[in-house]
């Protein structure tokens, strides 16, 4: 099935326009309640439509159209994920996604940014977001994105067996959190999963294609950007202790050395 692409100024490519609604048997299968999703969009005609076929596809949305609503927004209201636009009236996307932070750590956080402004993505990846799309952007491209993050959590968090000892660290996936004595850390939804993929094969050179592919779901120069975002966070993140290397492999990829 096909659906829209939509362009920064909201307007659609009507050649290919689909609007995609989800059957009644998808829709028994999905949560019995909505997953709630915070969407900011200053852009009236691309939210109207953003919102709508979110909505079609069996989400609960609300949507902000400014920084301050979003704000209050966050105050009052708990998400299963947000979706923030940058460049917003008054404040802006970044700062939006600081405040989240400071609240919970866990809910991921998708950006969607101009597609020359290659600075934001990574300025975004740096604050905690989990992911970003470049406008114009697909609507199918955005959803399957939701439903990887949602899935991703609600499956993980039920799996209490990932838990890992990493030398002096403790790393409790299901919980997003890195321990190291007495204290805790906690991570973004994209850390824990690029953590994970690491901690499950100790020792072992993994190929920059294939940690792309697990956990990016392809494997593109940008892509490929993040992925060094998040491996300088999660260096920052062991160095308390020596014995942890997360080794660049030249021409190669990683490897998380362990005792």
């Amino acid at each position: 099935m096909k659906v829209e692409k939509l362009f920064g100024n909201g307007k659609q490519d009507n050649s290919k326009s689909v609007i995609v609604k989800k059957t009644p048997d998808e829709m028994t299968e999905s949560h019995l309640v909505p997953p709630h999703l915070l969407y900011v969009e200053d852009d009236q005609s691309l939210g109207f439509v953003t919102r709508d076929n979110l909505e079609l596809h069996g989400y609960r949305i609300t949507h902000c159209a400014d920084g301050h609503a979003a704000i209050e927004a966050i105050a009052n209201q708990t998400f299963d994920l947000c979706i923030l636009d940058v460049m917003l009236p008054g404040i802006d996307g970044f700062t939006i996604a600081e405040r989240i932070r400071e609240k919970d750590r866990h809910t991921p956080i998708i950006f969607l940014t101009a597609k020359s402004l290659q600075e934001d993505r990574i300025h975004g990846l740096r604050i905690g977001a989990d992911d970003y799309l470049t406008k114009p952007f697909s609507l199918e491209e955005l959803i399957l994105k939701i439903e990887v993050f949602l899935r991703r959590s609600k499956t993980d968090n039920q799996n209490v067996s990932d838990v890992f000892v990493l030398g002096a660290y403790q790393f409790d996936y299901p919980n997003l959190s890195l321990m190291h004595q007495g204290s805790s850390r906690q991570l973004t939804q994209r850390e824990a999963d690029l953590l994970r993929y690491f901690a499950r094969r100790p020792n072992e050179i993994l190929k920059r294609p294939d940690i792309l592919r697990a956990i990016w779901g392809d494997d593109d120069y940008f892509l490929g950007r993040s992925l060094d975002v998040f491996i300088s966070r999660l260096r920052k993140y062991l160095q308390d202790d020596p014995d942890i290397l997360l080794e660049n492999i030249h021409s190669v990829g990683f490897r998380l050395v362990v005792p």
